[in-house]
């Protein structure tokens, strides 16, 4: 059997593994989110956005790129099979068909809260096991907050 072995002792290896591999599906996921938004959105801001979209979906994409060859370099092989996204994935996502602008700023806004807050509690589990990832993980949390910032204000002021 062929292993990568790891600077980290177990059981920190195993943890920040963990925060890792739901950090690559959570990205991953995200990024599909931002692209289905970016083919079906419609609406007066349809530029705008759609192009906002694609910047996620960028960030979405090398990020997850990043995680997966931290987790690979720390001897835990990261899973992006479309089958482990599809059963793990729990942040928000877009429903079938057109999508409103309006739409895809709430979804986008939420979702990105969901991801944050999800990266917050990685950040505090490897703020014992791995100083590095949890650097790697905060720079992502900065990045996504940033984004959400981003869509939230293009609902500002937003009337209920």
């Amino acid at each position: 059997m062929t292993e990568v072995t790891s600077t980290l002792p177990e059981p920190a290896r195993g943890k920040t593994g963990e925060a890792l591999q739901d950090t690559l599906v959570d990205l991953l996921g995200l990024s599909l989110v931002g692209k289905q938004a970016h083919w079906n959105i419609v609406g007066p801001r349809f530029r705008s956005i759609h192009l906002q979209l694609d910047e996620i979906v960028s960030a979405a994409r090398e990020f997850s790129d990043t995680v997966a060859e931290r987790a690979a370099a720390i001897g835990v092989p990261p899973d992006g099979r479309p089958e482990t996204i599809a059963a793990r994935f729990a942040l928000p996502g877009t429903k079938d068909g057109w999508l409103r602008d309006t739409e895809v700023v709430s979804l986008l806004v939420e979702t990105l809260e969901a991801a944050i807050g999800r990266l917050r509690e990685r950040i505090a589990v490897t703020e014992e096991t791995d100083p590095v990832t949890q650097d790697l993980l905060i720079a992502i949390t900065a990045e996504l907050e940033k984004q959400r910032w981003m869509f939230q204000a293009e609902d500002y002021p937003r009337d209920n």
